[in-house]
């Protein structure tokens, strides 16, 4: 009997910890793209990119997006590519609202479909996060959500699903399947301990993550990002319930308490468990089959994989 073949997703840079946190933290397009290489070579499979400016504040900006997509292929690194629309929580990504009060920029957000990506993290999610002494909204009605559904349909991009709470499954991300906006597997990321920041999300425990597994649509495949210290115990569980990996700084900056994580020692981690667990790392032409990849009805993206 073959081993189950596990994708692991790394999330290198994020858009909201800063290089203060944890000096491992890459945010500039060439030490992003040599970190993503590093991993690759330890068994992820799919990177989740968020976009620096040079001051490290956080955009969606589609060139830095290309530098970065660009840097990673001709070092020969054939990595699922998936860039994020949702951008972070400073830098270009954020403005005033009356009130004292901030929200992500729409405008900001949708410019991630333009680089290239075979994947684009969508947030189809109306939330309030508390940052810095700043509450910033993340306003994404259905009518958005189905704006940012189609777009990546129209270019030919796989949506990886990004949810907070059970609701956010039954409601938004359920609606936008059912009317087309993606073909199975959906590969959907369940967000996980990051309640003391992000009002309405749920925190971790192996309980409320069945609960979450228990509202997928039909097929589904999902990952789970544990924030903080949640991230080991999550993936465990994840990969219990049959589900993927998801590791990275942009989650998670500590490797255990007191001692900050690199990238590659978070993937290198999780690796051994899977293996350990008689699971075996998917390649990257391997989690391109289990996700579906190349997505059919839109046009071949910019950065074509290679499948040597």
């Amino acid at each position: 009997m073959s081993r189950r073949k596990v994708i692991v997703t790394i999330a290198p840079t994020g858009g909201m910890a800063h290089k203060s946190q944890n000096p491992h933290l890459p945010t500039q397009p060439r030490e992003i793209a040599e970190d993503v290489v590093r991993c690759w070579n330890a068994g992820a499979s799919v990177v989740a990119l968020h976009a620096r400016r040079p001051d490290d504040g956080a955009t969606c900006d589609p060139a830095v997006y290309r530098d970065m997509n660009q840097r990673i292929r001709a070092a020969g690194c054939d990595i699922v590519l998936n860039n994020s629309t949702g951008g972070g929580v400073h830098g270009d990504m954020v403005r005033p609202l009356a009130g004292d009060r901030w929200e992500i920029a729409w405008e900001e957000r949708i410019k991630g479909m333009d680089a290239g990506a075979e994947m684009c993290t969508l947030d189809a999610t109306t939330l309030n996060l508390s940052f810095e002494g700043r509450e910033i909204l993340m306003d994404t009605p259905l009518s958005k959500g189905r704006e940012l559904a189609a777009g990546m349909q129209a270019r030919g991009i796989k949506p990886e699903w990004e949810v907070f709470s059970p609701t956010h499954i039954l409601q938004d991300v359920t609606t936008l399947i059912g009317e087309g906006h993606d073909d199975g597997p959906h590969f959907i990321n369940l967000v996980m301990n990051v309640h003391r920041n992000f009002q309405n999300a749920m925190p971790y425990s192996p309980r409320f993550l069945q609960q979450m597994v228990d509202t997928l649509p039909k097929d589904s495949i999902f990952c789970v990002s544990g924030i903080g210290p949640a991230q080991l115990e999550a993936n465990v569980a994840a990969l219990l319930l049959g589900g993927h990996a998801r590791v990275g700084l942009e989650d998670n900056l500590y490797f255990r308490q007191g001692e900050p994580a690199t990238n590659v020692q978070l993937t290198e981690r999780i690796v051994r468990i899977i293996r350990e667990l008689d699971m075996e790392p998917a390649t990257p032409a391997e989690a391109r089959q289990i996700m579906g990849l190349p997505r059919t009805g839109g046009p071949r993206p910019a950065f074509a994989p290679n499948h040597q």
